[in-house]
């Protein structure tokens, strides 16, 4: 772990502070790759953070298996054993609900009812068009989206509790249609509840339907269902587990795969910034440490052509690190092997290196950022320019902020409104239509060895 107090310390006696005359950091608080010299730059692998996967989905099976077994019982103890909370009850009752709402600070609920606006007019933009092809003669194919039935959806509450997750969830399952949508988050140790500004976005989004629980044991209670005798206590299965969480709900949700659909496994968050001498060291440094603050295993990547820029984000780094809260966790992520500086020769090489990469959220910090953007086939969400910084998505950009991890990008998406509906074909002949067809059709049973399939059609028309 890195000691705060020492680089705080040797900031000061540096003099490092909000004077615009820098001195160099004598020990940079993130390391620095030099690919400059590297003629296969653009095809290196960055280093992510090590997670012990194989340890997680042990764990995270024992729990699955319990929850199944036993249920209600089961999911109490676990949230005694690691949320170190004792419940006699998991459903939150509606009240409560209303009383987080009611004791939501004024300027929280206008933040929140803004973000949900906000978000709502982006993920209707999502909606797709139902399709009609009509071949003729009567015969048709009808392209139609089906929202899932019942979904679950997950809102972290562990070293932070997101309200914004809530949002980011609940939003694109209402805009699909899904007609019933309930809401996990661990219990907090002094009310034995979520946290209120998880229950608050709850009520802003006419949620009712909340449970108190968190880990792989509220992924199992909605893969599986909680049966039980009293109407307020029983939790249907759903149809669809959403939302990030810590490395045993990713777990947890990779082993429910199957028995319900899922978003993502998701990972430890990440940014990469492409970044070249047009770019301001101060954004880059601040979005830098706006992940960083997020968890110890944080990703914070930037690419860059300019060594000027490389060691300004670095003294910026160095000042804003011993001003910031969450400075011990931003410490840790900074200084973690998934972190680094990465100097390329030119552009192109870094913008190559971020394709490779395929970063959760991708910054795109320099003089032409649509040219750039352009040229980028993996990420899981693009901000163009100094003025989208990964912060506005997290809350009120319109977009999704619950975005693949750990390089999925490259053929996984992020959360949105086709997460929650099934595109179904609806296939409509006419007997003169089916005639058309009825001589490809036998043919092509004939050469697979089926000929049943090709005599279901001629039984028609003879």
């Amino acid at each position: 772990m890195i000691e705060l107090s020492a680089i705080i310390c040797r900031a000061t006696k540096r003099g490092v502070g909000p004077s615009p005359h820098r001195r160099p950091v004598e020990a940079p608080l993130i390391r620095t790759l030099d690919l400059r010299d590297d003629p296969q730059a653009a095809f290196r692998d960055l280093p992510r953070a090590s997670l012990n996967v194989t340890d997680a989905r042990t764990a995270a099976a024992a729990i699955l298996d319990d929850v199944r077994e036993r249920g209600h019982a089961a999911v109490l103890e676990a949230t005694e054993r690691f949320d170190g909370v004792p419940l006699h009850s998991l459903r939150v009752p509606s009240e409560a609900i209303e009383q987080a709402w009611n004791e939501t600070a004024p300027e929280l609920q206008r933040a929140l009812a803004f973000s949900i606006e906000r978000v709502r007019r982006g993920h209707e933009a999502q909606l797709p068009v139902p399709r009609e092809v009509d071949f003729g003669l009567g015969s048709v194919v009808r392209q139609t989206y089906v929202p899932v039935q019942r979904v679950g959806l997950y809102a972290p509450g562990g070293l932070a509790a997101y309200a914004s997750s809530v949002i980011m969830n609940v939003v694109p399952a209402q805009v699909a249609g899904v007609p019933t949508i309930a809401v996990a988050s661990p219990p907090q140790r002094d009310t034995g509840l979520p946290a209120q500004a998880v229950l608050a976005a709850c009520y802003a989004l006419g949620v009712t339907e909340v449970w108190a629980m968190g880990g792989a044991q509220a992924v199992g209670a909605f893969a599986y269902g909680l049966p039980s005798d009293r109407a307020a206590e029983h939790l249907e299965p759903v149809d669809v587990v959403t939302g990030p969480g810590n490395v045993f709900v990713a777990a947890a949700k990779s082993l429910v795969r199957g028995s319900v659909g899922i978003d993502a496994e998701a990972g430890p968050t990440e940014i990469l910034i492409v970044a070249d001498d047009s770019a301001d060291p101060r954004f880059v440094a601040a979005d830098l440490l706006s992940q960083a603050e997020h968890d110890p295993l944080a990703a914070c990547v930037l690419v860059t052509d300019s060594p000027a820029l490389a060691q300004a984000v670095q003294q910026e780094l160095a000042v804003r690190l011993a001003a910031t809260q969450n400075s011990e966790r931003a410490a840790q992520a900074l200084a973690g092997e998934q972190s680094m500086i990465v100097l390329t020769a030119n552009l192109d090489d870094a913008i190559a290196l971020a394709n490779r990469y395929g970063a959760e959220h991708l910054e795109l910090m320099t003089e032409d950022p649509r040219a750039a953007a352009s040229r980028i086939t993996h990420a899981g969400a693009v901000f163009l320019g100094p003025w989208s910084p990964v912060s506005v998505g997290d809350y009120a950009a319109g977009s999704n902020h619950v975005l693949p991890t750990t390089g999925t990008a490259r053929h996984a998406s992020g959360l949105s409104v086709l997460t929650f509906l099934r595109p179904v074909q609806h296939i409509e002949y006419s007997q003169a239509g089916l005639r058309e067809v009825s001589e490809s059709v036998v043919a092509l049973a004939r050469a697979e060895g089926l000929p049943a399939h090709g005599e279901a059609l001629t039984e028609r028309l003879n």
